[in-house]
C-alpha cells in the first residue's frame, strides 16, 4: 500500500510538472506526506496530511517576501498546528491532542489543479477527511475540505481560501458541535511574533473579554501586525458573510503568546448539524510584508468575495 501510494504521489508530480508547470507561474508539488505550492521560485503554502496523528493541517504559510508566518507544536502547546480547523463533536475533543483526542482522518485528494481567476492564478485541492470518534471508531463527520493559494501581485498579498464542508454521513441523523471559546479555524504565529503585536478588526472594536487577554469581537474580519523575526508582517483572517453567526467570533490573544481563531462561539450556543444539510464555512488568510491599514484589508476582503 505504501509503495502504490509513493507511485500515485510520483505519477501527480509529474504531470503537474510537465502540463500545467509549464504554463503557469504557480507549481504544485505532492510527496507522501505534503502538498505544497509555489510561486515561480518562491514558497507559498505547505500542507500537511500524512504522518500526522490526528488532524491535516496548513503547516507553513508565506508572505510575497518569503516570510513564513506559522509555527507547528510549538513546545507551550503541541496541539497548535500552525493553520488547523477543530472543534469537538458530540462530546469528542478534536482540538487538544491528549485524553482521547478525536482523529481527523484523510482519505483522498481530489481537484488538485491550477486554475485562473482573471489574471491570477490559484493553485489548490480538495481532501476528504473522516472525523473520527476514538473511543467507538465511530464515523461522527465526513469533512470536504477545499484550499486554494494566490497571490495578489497588484496589492501585494498571499491569499489563501479555505472551505470546510462538515456534513453528518447517511447512518447518523445530527451531530453536535460543541468546544471552548477558542475552538475553530485557529493560527499560531512565528515565536517572534508572541510579543509587540498589535490586533485590529474591521469593526475597530476591541471586543469582550473573556478572560486574562483573551478576547472574542464580531467582525467581517480581523488582523494582526507584528515583527517576523524582525521583518514586519500583517496577517488578516476573513470570514464569509454566508457563514453560520456572521459576522464572525473572532478570538484574540497576546499573552503568553499571540494567537487568533475564527469561531462560531460554541462554548455559548452549541450547534447541531443534521444529516439533510451540510455545514459549510468559508474563510481566507491574507499575508502581507509590512503593517498595512484597514482600507487595505477591506480591498483585499472584497477581492475575496468577488473571487467566490
Amino acid at each position: 500500500m505504501k509503495l502504490f501510494r509513493n507511485i500515485a504521489v510520483l505519477f501527480v508530480l509529474l504531470v503537474l510538472s510537465n502540463t500545467i508547470l509549464a504554463e503557469e507561474p504557480m507549481r504544485i508539488a505532492m510527496d507522501a506526506d505534503s502538498v505544497s505550492v509555489h510561486h515561480g521560485q518562491r514558497n507559498l503554502l505547505c500542507y500537511r496530511y500524512e504522518d500526522v496523528p490526528f488532524k491535516p493541517y496548513v503547516q507553513q504559510l508565506y508572505s510575497p517576501g518569503g516570510i513564513n508566518v506559522l509555527r507547528d507544536a510549538p513546545h507551550d502547546h503541541l496541539h497548535h498546528h500552525a493553520l488547523m480547523y477543530a472543534v469537538a463533536v458530540d462530546g469528542g475533543n478534536f482540538r487538544e491532542e491528549q485524553n482521547e483526542p478525536g482523529r481527523q482522518m484523510h482519505k483522498s485528494f481530489d481537484d488538485m489543479r491550477i486554475d485562473k481567476k482573471g489574471d491570477t492564478s490559484r493553485a489548490g485541492f480538495v481532501e476528504h477527511i473522516d472525523w473520527i470518534n476514538p473511543r467507538s471508531g465511530q464515523l461522527l463527520l465526513k469533512e470536504d475540505r477545499t484550499v486554494k493559494v494566490c497571490q495578489l501581485d497588484d496589492v501585494k498579498v498571499t491569499l489563501l481560501s479555505w472551505q470546510s464542508s462538515l456534513g453528518v454521513p447517511p447512518a447518523g441523523k445530527s451531530m453536535v458541535l460543541t468546544g471552548s471559546h477558542y475552538f475553530g479555524l485557529g493560527m499560531r504565529f512565528l515565536e517572534s511574533m508572541d510579543s509587540g503585536g498589535e490586533f485590529l478588526n474591521s469593526t475597530g472594536q476591541v471586543g469582550d473579554i473573556v478572560r486574562g487577554a483573551e478576547r472574542l469581537a464580531r467582525a467581517d474580519w480581523c488582523a494582526y501586525t507584528a515583527n517576523a523575526d524582525g521583518r514586519p508582517v500583517t496577517i488578516a483572517m476573513l470570514g464569509h458573510p454566508e457563514n453560520l453567526r456572521h459576522p464572525t467570533h473572532w478570538f484574540t490573544m497576546t499573552t503568553p503568546f499571540a494567537y487568533m481563531a475564527a469561531t462560531l462561539n460554541l462554548h455559548k450556543e452549541p450547534l447541531e448539524v443534521t444529516s439533510d444539510k451540510p455545514l459549510i464555512l468559508s474563510y481566507a488568510v491574507a499575508v502581507w510584508d509590512g503593517p498595512v491599514d484597514k482600507s487595505k484589508i477591506d480591498r483585499v476582503y472584497g477581492r475575496w468575495l468577488d473571487s467566490q
